[in-house]
């Protein structure tokens, strides 16, 4: 009973990734619907069901929107590890506030970027213009928290099954 199935709430917008045996037990209570499965069925000792890949909730499931929570993790992943001054690309990056602490600068999404160490380096406790650099792209909180909220279950291979009903941006994934 392992293995990953993607739940749906009732209006199909993804609620979470659940074990096969949680799936299950979801849809033996009557409290989801199955839309996509796999070969195998899963063998219990009352009866077989089929393997979900793809489960729906019966019911809406009220929840806060999702949102992404300020990290360096998650500063690295919007900018796709990209310096954000040269576009240099690599697993060396440092943060960089744009506008420096020393000058007012807060710890925002829109403050801070991804840099090199180079780039980090030279333009040191200045702000880009006076340190005659440009940023290659305007920071911002990130826009589609789905694509972080779920992204650790997909690790670069989509479930086919699952592709119709994630965002756009996990779809690329496989």
């Amino acid at each position: 009973m392992h293995g990953s199935v993607l739940l749906l709430n009732q209006n199909y917008e993804p609620l979470n990734v659940c074990r096969v045996r949680r799936a299950v037990v979801l849809l033996a209570k009557g409290k989801a619907e199955p839309l996509a499965t796999r070969a195998r069925p899963v063998r219990t000792t009352g009866q077989d069901f089929p393997r979900p890949s793809v489960i729906r909730m019966c019911y809406y499931v009220r929840r806060p929107r999702p949102t992404v929570k300020l990290s360096r993790r998650e500063i690295l992943v919007r900018d796709a590890h990209t310096c954000q001054y040269c576009a240099a690309h690599g697993v060396d990056m440092t943060i960089d506030h744009v506008l420096p602490r020393r000058l007012g600068g807060q710890r925002r999404w829109d403050n801070l970027v991804t840099a090199c160490r180079t780039c980090n380096l030279r333009k040191a406790g200045r702000t880009p213009s006076a340190a005659n650099m440009r940023l290659r792209r305007r920071p911002t909180r990130p826009t589609s928290p789905y694509a972080h909220l779920m992204g650790h279950y997909v690790n670069g291979v989509v479930d086919p099954a699952w592709a119709p009903y994630l965002p756009m941006k996990l779809r690329r994934a496989s």
